[in-house]
């Protein structure tokens, strides 16, 4: 008994020292001040808080909004990221691109976990003066595992971690999780050192992040960053069809979501929150083309552009993209698993919600629903085929097609722009049943 109580008394001790040695608060150009319980980022000498983008275009409208940062996820263009934010008074979260921990073969290879340093000390070197960089992130849901066999990868990310301290003591690190991971934050605790800050990437999670923050704060309780929130993902839709297709909202109902989001869940009283990026600011392919995105390839701005706006400034813009009620295929929804027969003529309509906002154009799209992904865990980065040549002329909110011959799920997608330069978009998932 006498040595069950010795040895809970040494672990005891082991965790109190973690728990009391946390990296110190480093200054520097940007750099994490504390005074009482509240954390707060300094750049250049002033408070700053984080009114973030994930993303790396439209930097011009959002400054406009009221951002001030993006987060990037690699150093592609980086330079050139940097001169566009800088002319936008934007600041810069530079994203260290990493294999996952998982991946051993690469941290086991000397000369490729090598090779991976002296690229990334040389990147830092090349922009670590450049005035719009705000912090560094090391990794991007990476995962930080407990056991032995994983070493080598916290080898070779102290070491990173090391570097870009030692060659940029001006600008804080942090990396970036995949919700709120308890596990990952005891071992970046335990077996990790020199991270300024912990960033989360967070969706449907979000509304219990608070309530998680509390609960651990006796084993972590430093400044944390959101690097990534938003409405939820496809992984976590409300509904699926029968055939496996995540049921999309439409861009009014996704503008309504961000910001009851923001205003219920988001820690911002929390002392140790530093601010937040809302994804995706841009306009990207994930399971659709519209799913995340809050801009069309050709810049137009969607209605939680203005959420963003009126979420930073207080104040709504002017002018808000039209708004929207559904896509009906045939008179059904999205959730009434909509099945067709091939090579056969059918109707969608798009109705709107508020039809006082001026000329309306009213673009369709037929796409094969998006199935493939890069790999296991990366979804597919190009848009689907289009099936347009199937749509005949449309006439007002309303379009006659034909269905694919081919035996398989699509999406019929309609997307409404103003003359503002605004959009509104929504699709309806349905399958073609061979005969």
């Amino acid at each position: 008994m006498l040595k069950k109580i010795c040895f809970h008394a040494a672990l005891l001790t082991v965790l109190t020292g973690c728990l009391s040695s946390p990296a110190p608060l480093r200054k520097g150009k940007v750099y994490i001040g504390k005074q009482g319980d509240q954390y707060q980022l300094y750049r250049e000498g002033q408070p700053f808080t984080i009114k973030g983008a994930a993303g790396f275009e439209n930097l011009r409208e959002l400054s406009a909004a009221g951002g001030n940062t993006i987060r990037t996820w690699d150093t592609l263009h980086l330079g050139k990221i940097l001169d566009d934010a800088y002319a936008n008074h934007i600041a810069v979260i530079a994203g260290f691109p990493m294999p996952v921990s998982g991946f051993l073969p690469y941290y086991n290879d000397t000369a490729k976990v090598a090779t991976q340093y002296t690229a990334f000390r040389n990147v830092v070197n090349r922009y670590k003066s450049h005035p719009a960089l705000l912090m560094w992130c090391l990794g991007n849901e990476i995962d930080f595992p407990y056991k032995p066999q994983y070493n080598s990868f916290y080898t070779a990310y102290n070491r990173l971690l090391k570097m870009i301290h030692t060659e940029d003591p001006d600008h804080p690190v942090t990396t970036a999780l995949i919700n709120f991971n308890k596990r990952c934050i005891y071992n970046i605790r335990l077996k990790v050192t020199g991270l300024d800050l912990i960033s989360m990437n967070i969706f449907g999670e979000l509304r219990d992040l608070q309530r998680n923050l509390d609960n651990f704060s006796w084993f972590w309780d430093g400044p944390f960053l959101i690097t990534e929130w938003g409405i939820n993902g496809p992984w976590e839709s409300a509904a699926f069809t029968t055939w496996g297709a995540p049921v999309e909202y439409n861009s009014t109902q996704k503008a309504e979501e961000y910001l009851q989001r923001y205003q219920e869940y988001m820690p911002v009283k929390d002392p140790r929150f530093l601010g937040a990026c809302v994804f995706y600011w841009g306009n990207k392919q994930e399971v659709t083309h519209t799913w995340f995105s809050l801009f069309t390839k050709e810049g137009e701005a969607s209605e939680t552009v203005a959420v963003m706006e009126y979420l930073w400034t207080g104040k709504w813009p002017p002018y808000k993209a039209p708004a929207l009620r559904y896509v009906l295929l045939n008179g059904k929804g999205a959730r009434d698993n909509i099945l067709l027969n091939p090579n056969s003529l059918q109707t969608a309509e798009v109705l709107l919600r508020d039809t006082a906002g001026g000329p309306l154009r009213i673009t369709w799209e037929i796409l094969a629903e998006d199935w493939h992904t890069k790999n296991q865990d990366e979804p597919n980065l190009q848009k689907p085929v289009a099936y347009n040549n199937l749509l005949l002329p449309p006439q007002g909110n309303k379009i006659t097609f034909r269905s694919p011959v081919k035996e398989g799920p699509y999406r019929i997608f309609a997307t409404v722009s103003d003359n503002k330069g605004h959009f509104a978009t929504a699709n309806t998932p349905f399958y073609v049943v061979s005969r």
